[in-house]
Order: structure tokens, then C-alpha cells, then sequence
């Protein structure tokens, strides 16, 4: 394998060295512009270490390693989206949604405000099944109107965001709640969840724990990547994601494929509430707003093409850790968290020309 690299490298450098001036330059420009956003991300991580020390720390990895963690579920499930050439708009309210389940049926059975006071604490496996259940309701619902009747998934996914949106504000009035965030969870769940997996010594006899989310984080990551590449149904989503009228013609059945995607993909954010709900242990009926637009961008680092038929776990699980350093990066820095909304918007934009550009290139 080292010698097949090593040539390949050797390869490359002697075909450079063809290239007559023009053609290499013109190499150059694209091979910066195709990698624009890294670049940028190395200057911008060495320019925040520059102004604070601490932002390269253990502390401040394990935190970035956790937040990435906690991000990834949501990002895994719309991936399969976008490689379909879709999205899907109401996975952070699908988020919000199983975080309220989760946080009202393992609340403590001692909390003062309890939802429903009669109801003993739920076994965390049971609720578990039940988030993983509506997530996957929500994205069967998405695939069935996008596969049945060819409605764009932004529009389809569009209504069932306000449909969901509506359903989280009806579920948190229930039993005299008002509206009134869900809070006081029972210590096994919270400790199910924000654990500590291991510690790491930072020096001075102080660690940092890294959470249990982690490791259930890692497990969904080799279970998508299994799913992708060794299964046969990653084999026809990245099928219907290229061509669907070929795929179609060569014996996939487009519209359980296209339902299946979107219906793992509720499964995803299922999961995503349940860890959610733990770790900020005060869900409100904005949980997960916005939570798609973060997990839209990282799958477009991380090289999920809006093109179709193009993408890899391992893109997804790197876009979603280098989307966690640049936020990371701008508290470190300071910056207002309403400037943050324009520099994510800005990432989004870019990355989707990078992406469209690597395309038309190619065509």
C-alpha cells in the first residue's frame, strides 16, 4: 500500500511537471479554491491560538470533542438526505420534539414541577425505542411524500417542520405545564448520558470527563458507516442519489429506498433528542431550533454533495468536528453570538459553491 501511494505521488509530480505554465497555474487555483474552506480553518485556528493560549488545551479539545459528539446523530441522519439531493428542514424540531419526550418521561419521580406526576420513571431503553419510533415516523412520513407524489423535500420537509413545531408547543402545555421548561431529569438519566466515560489529567491534580454521549456517538458512526458501504441499501441510496431513473431501471426500487433514507434519518434525530434532553437538562420548546442548519453545513464540508450520489461518513464525521472548532474558536474570540449566525450562514454559502463548483468542473 506505501508503494502504491508512493507511486501515485510520483505519478502526480511527474505529470505536474508536464503541465506547461498556464495549466499549472490554473492547477493550483483549483486545487485552493477547492480546498478554500480548510485553508481558511487552519489560518483561523492558529490566529484564535494566537490571541488565547487556552484555546488549544485539554479542556478545550475534550469540549470540542464532546460537542461534536452530541452534534453527530442529527448530521449522520441528514446525510442520507442530501445525497438523494434532497434536505430535510425539520430535523431540529424533530430534535426538539424527543428531547420533550425524553425529558418528560425521566423526570424525577421526587421533581416538584413534574409533567405527569403520577407516572413512575420510564425505563430508559423503553424511552429509548419510543424517541427512535417518532423520529422514524416523522422521516417515513418526509420519504412517503417526497417518493409518492416527487414533492421537492424542501417543501415536504418544510411542512412538517411547522407541523412538529406545533406539535412541541401543544405537548408542552400539557397537564397545567404552560409552556414551562422540562427539568429536574432523574440522575440515571443524566448520568446515562453526560457520565463520564474516562477522565483526562490537565495537570495540577485536575482532569476533564469525557462523556458517555461520546461513546454512543462513536457506536452510531460505525453502525451509518456499515449501513453506507456494506449493506445494499447504502448501495441503491447512493444509486437513487446519483440517478434515479437508472437506478430505477436497474432493479432499485426508488421509492422504498427514498422512504427508508428519510425514515433512518428520523431515527437519527430520535437519538439526537434523547442525548440532547440530558446534556442541557432544561428543554424548552426552542430545543433544537436551527439544529439542521449546523448539520447541513457539516455534511457539505465534509464533501456530502447537494449533487447527489456523493458522500462518505467519515466526510461527515470531519465536517461536523471542523464546524465545532470554528465555533469553539469564535467564543474563545468573543464574538456576539449574533455575528455567529452570519459567519455559519457565510460557511453554508461557500461550502455549497465549493461543492457546485467541484460539480460543474467535473461536467
Amino acid at each position: 500500500m506505501k508503494l502504491a501511494f508512493v507511486n501515485n505521488l510520483q505519478q502526480s509530480a511527474a505529470e505536474f511537471k508536464a503541465m506547461d505554465a498556464q495549466d499549472k497555474r490554473r492547477s493550483i487555483a483549483d486545487l485552493l479554491l477547492n480546498n478554500a474552506i480548510y485553508i481558511l480553518l487552519v489560518i483561523f485556528v492558529i490566529y484564535t491560538w494566537s490571541r488565547n493560549n487556552s484555546f488549544i488545551s485539554t479542556s478545550s479539545i475534550v469540549n470540542v470533542i464532546s460537542l461534536s459528539a452530541a452534534s453527530l446523530p442529527i448530521a449522520l441522519g441528514i446525510g442520507g438526505c442530501i445525497v438523494l439531493t434532497g434536505t430535510d428542514l425539520s430535523a431540529g424540531r424533530v430534535v426538539g420534539l424527543t428531547a420533550a419526550i425524553s425529558a418528560a418521561l425521566l423526570q424525577a419521580t421526587d421533581w416538584g414541577n413534574k409533567m405527569f406526576a403520577t407516572l413512575p420513571e420510564m425505563p430508559i431503553p423503553l424511552v429509548i425505542l419510543l424517541v427512535i419510533l417518532v423520529g422514524g415516523i416523522v422521516g417515513l412520513v418526509n420519504g412517503f411524500f417526497v417518493a409518492k407524489f416527487s414533492l421537492h423535500p424542501f417543501i415536504v420537509t418544510l411542512a412538517t417542520q411547522l407541523i412538529v413545531y406545533g406539535l412541541i408547543l401543544e405537548f408542552y402545555m400539557l397537564n397545567g405545564n404552560n409552556g414551562q421548561p422540562l427539568s429536574g431529569l432523574s440522575d440515571t438519566y443524566k448520568n446515562f448520558i453526560t457520565g463520564a466515560l474516562f477522565r483526562i489529567p490537565t495537570g495540577n491534580g485536575q482532569s476533564v470527563a469525557v462523556p458517555l454521549y461520546v461513546l454512543y456517538a462513536i457506536i452510531l458512526v460505525a453502525v451509518m458507516w456499515f449501513i453506507w458501504n456494506k449493506t445494499t441499501f447504502g448501495k441503491n441510496m447512493f444509486a437513487v442519489g446519483s440517478n434515479p431513473e437508472a437506478a430505477n431501471v436497474s432493479g432499485v426500487n426508488v421509492f422504498l429506498t427514498t422512504v427508508m433514507v428519510h425514515t433512518l434519518a428520523g431515527c437519527m434525530y430520535g437519538i439526537e433528542g434523547f442525548i440532547e434532553s440530558a446534556r442541557i437538562q432544561s428543554n424548552t420548546a426552542n430545543t433544537g431550533l436551527n439544529y439542521e442548519c449546523d448539520a447541513i453545513a457539516a455534511c457539505v464540508i465534509g464533501g456530502v454533495s447537494f449533487v447527489g450520489g456523493t458522500g462518505k461518513i467519515s466526510g461527515i464525521v470531519m465536517g461536523v468536528f471542523l464546524l465545532r472548532i470554528i465555533f469553539v474558536a469564535l467564543n474563545f474570540l468573543s464574538i456576539s453570538g449574533n455575528m455567529q449566525y452570519i459567519i455559519k450562514g457565510l460557511i453554508i454559502l461557500i461550502a455549497c459553491s465549493i461543492d457546485m463548483r467541484k460539480y460543474l468542473v467535473k461536467k
